[in-house]
């Protein structure tokens, strides 16, 4: 079944050195196919998945909790690992001091 709702995970970063400062700018991490910026084309590839876009879809129906995976994925960003950047479209941070 399709729900109604699209409720979605977004993975943020800022350079401030207070994130709870409300001057902060927050940058997001932007997905190769996870559904995002509405004035984005929709991403189509058949017959696979980006397999991390599509995990994605899945955590933002439950909680960080029954998605620990999403917490090291957010340690891997945060030292701005070269493998795990590659899954991303876009690097907000790229030529700039790590978040």
């Amino acid at each position: 079944s399709i729900t109604r709702e699209r409720t979605e995970v977004v993975i943020q970063g800022t350079s401030s050195l207070d994130p709870n400062d409300p001057t902060a700018v927050w940058e997001e991490y932007d997905f190769k196919c996870k559904p995002g910026d509405l004035k984005r084309r929709p991403c189509f590839i058949t017959p696979y998945h980006y397999r991390l876009d599509w995990l994605m879809w899945f955590a933002a129906f439950q909680t960080y909790e029954q998605n620990e995976w999403i917490i090291h994925l957010a340690g891997k960003l945060l030292a701005q690992e070269e493998e795990t950047l590659s899954l991303m479209a876009t690097n907000p941070f790229a030529g700039r001091a790590p978040p």
